[in-house]
């Protein structure tokens, strides 16, 4: 049992590290609203924004599943640590680059995947450090603000740059933003004390393959985890297109300028703030079904008052309503896997579910800007994305359902196909139950 003192410790440790990370986080709604933008002057094309999103989305593919498996044996704590001076060189060298005279789109492009890569890394140690920091009742609630604040801290990130650019200053001149938050975030970082993962050492020895196989295996014996991993997967290869091609979408639908595509960034993330920050309060009245499927479902609707809308205005409240719900799917299934995974297992079956998830987007988003350059009609294609994910989270109501209703009744640790976890040569390996 922790003692008081224990408990008010980690308490501290936990908003030392909200903070963190939210400062990371306004630093990376720069270079959200910023690369894009770059991406669409640069080449002023479809295709192009669409490369933005496979090449920020391919690390998952190529590296997700060995980057989960490989963080559930490291210090979590050091690891984001490296993972936020790494990015803040990494970022850095785009201004540095463009003053110099010599950035090319090549080296944005695998900027953009680099900083994903290290992404990658520093989410999986979050989402398996959180169950160190708070206790289980307060994982939801925790998710929530941290989602929040990063969403609340993206509203203004947005809001500067286009207020910035709006004013004469260099399109990648406000990265230098996002470089400075990752020094700023790694400092505070360094003062918590909370181990992140206290049963590191029992893992010693074992194979980073086994340890993939075993995360594999984990996930799709648990029909909940397998279940809401494809349901994201679809909605991600479905709804891509929605955000790769936004900047696209405001220029010629809506014919807003520069600064107003900064507020179509900043609703959204508004949006998405006060969804998150509610998160907690949600979970409490709503079932998972409603806070899963019923959120998608809701998601389609607004994107399609979007897609038909040629007013800003009506288009901006739209797209920052639905822009959270996504989210509000993502925070709910995460509280879900920290709850009914072990600790020792949970980075590796986080980025499993990640990269079944997210492995979807670049070829959603590359579907989607041929479609676009065939028809010519971005609002139809926005419209029938929209129209798909309904019919999907339609399909999937009731086996989800079903699958809730035995949490419900059983208790997630009890259902049938859960596997069970033993501990063999230090390394977690499941089998059917």
């Amino acid at each position: 049992m922790s003692t008081g003192g224990g408990t008010l410790s980690r308490r501290g440790d936990f908003r030392l590290f909200w903070s963190s990370q939210t400062i990371s986080s306004l630093g990376s709604s720069f270079t959200t609203f910023a690369l894009p933008l770059l991406v669409f002057k640069l080449t002023g094309s479809a295709v192009g924004l669409a490369l933005t999103t496979v090449t920020g989305f391919l690390p998952y593919l190529v590296f997700g599943l060995v980057i989960g498996a490989w963080v559930d044996r490291l210090d979590r704590r050091k690891t984001m640590i490296c993972a936020d001076l790494g990015r803040l060189v990494l970022i850095g060298t785009i201004p540095a680059f463009a003053w110099l005279g010599i950035l090319h789109l090549p080296w944005v492009y695998l900027a953009a995947f680099l900083n994903t890569t290290l992404w990658i890394i520093c989410t999986a140690a979050e989402s398996a450090a959180i169950p160190s920091l708070v206790s289980k009742p307060g994982l939801m609630a925790a998710n929530g603000r941290l989602q929040g604040s990063y969403a609340a801290a993206q509203v203004l990130g947005p809001l500067l740059a286009g207020a910035l650019i709006g004013n004469g200053i260099p399109v990648t001149a406000v990265f230098l933003a996002d470089s400075v938050s990752f020094g700023i975030s790694a400092a505070i970082m360094a003062f918590v004390r909370t181990p992140f993962n206290p049963e590191r050492a029992a893992r010693r020895g074992s194979r980073v393959l086994a340890d993939v196989r075993a995360g594999l295996a984990y996930v799709f014996a648990n029909p909940v985890l397998r279940g809401v991993a494809l349901v994201a997967a679809l909605f991600n290869l479905l709804g891509a297109t929605t955000w790769s091609q936004l900047v696209l979408f405001a220029h010629t639908r809506l014919n807003a300028s520069d600064s107003r595509i900064s507020l179509l960034f900043a609703g959204a993330s508004a949006g998405t703030a006060l969804l998150l920050l509610a998160a907690g309060r949600l979970n409490r009245r709503f079932s998972f079904l409603s806070m899963t499927l019923g959120a998608l479902v809701v998601w389609s609707c607004l994107v399609l008052v979007l897609a038909l809308s040629t007013d800003f205005w009506i288009a901006a409240g739209a797209w920052a309503a639905a822009a959270g719900l996504p989210s509000l799917y993502a925070v709910r299934t995460l509280a879900l896997r920290q709850e009914i995974v072990p600790e020792y297992f949970l980075a590796r079956v986080q980025t499993v579910a990640q990269v079944l998830a997210w492995s979807a987007q670049p070829l959603g988003a590359l579907l989607g800007a041929w479609a676009i350059q065939v028809t010519g009609h971005i609002a139809i294609v926005y419209a029938v994305c929209a129209s798909l994910v309904l019919l999907v989270a339609l399909i999937y109501w009731r086996p989800l359902g079903r699958a809730a209703r035995r949490i419900q009744t059983q208790g997630s640790a009890d259902l049938d196909e859960q596997p069970t976890v033993q501990q063999t040569g230090g390394t977690g390996q499941p089998s059917s139950g």
